[in-house]
């Protein structure tokens, strides 16, 4: 996400995409809205860039919010320009009487690239790299998951993508938080530019 530098003039191009962005977010707010339960599960994963995270959970039905943050290293209090071995993460907290962890892996899977060893899409390095973090209640069904995927994907290679000991999250700074929201232009531009969505097609189809 930070290793790709917008050029002015192409920025201010990518306003013309703003009225696909803004209907995007209307079909999403007009979809039937489930009735929350009020219980409450938390996974935490890691995507790449955590704003993508947010956004591909926070589209998803029984899910209450995703929260970008750090995690799977040991340094205290990590910030974005200091944050050691941790990754990018996403707090996905849910409703699991709506949806199940299980499920939340299943979409995991495929908004992610599990064969890249090195980073997300434009992102490299080890903070962009993919992981499940989970907790000990949550191991079995995450190595299954895991498991299963690796059975079933439609294309070669092998899914690199770890199943941790979940860590501490740390929350990562308010401005990181549902970015895609506060800057729709400038998020929908480093998505396309970073080609995640045209990756995830090629090795996941439609959906």
């Amino acid at each position: 996400m930070k290793n790709y530098i917008l050029p002015t003039v192409l920025f201010l191009a990518a306003c013309s995409s703003a009225s696909t962005s803004e209907a995007q977010r209307s079909d999403a707010e007009s979809a039937t809205p489930v009735q929350l339960s009020g219980q409450k599960s938390e996974a935490i994963v890691a995507g790449g860039c955590f704003w993508c995270v947010e956004s591909d959970f926070e589209k998803l039905p029984g899910v209450y919010e995703a929260i970008s943050g750090y995690s799977g290293g040991d340094m205290q209090n990590p910030t974005y320009r200091r944050h050691g071995q941790h990754l990018e993460v996403a707090k996905i907290i849910f409703d699991p009487t709506i949806i199940s962890y299980e499920e939340i892996l299943d979409h995991y899977w495929r908004t992610v690239d599990p064969t890249d060893p090195n980073g997300q899409f434009c992102d490299r390095g080890n903070a962009y790299k993919t992981a499940i973090y989970a907790t000990p209640e949550q191991m079995d069904i995450a190595i299954a998951s895991k498991n299963e995927i690796a059975k079933s994907k439609p294309f070669d290679g092998p899914i690199v993508t770890p199943v941790l000991p979940a860590k501490t999250f740390w929350t990562a700074e308010d401005y990181h938080q549902d970015y895609y929201k506060k800057n729709p232009i400038r998020y929908k531009y480093y998505r396309n530019g970073c080609g995640r969505d045209a990756r995830i097609k090629e090795l996941w189809g439609e959906g």
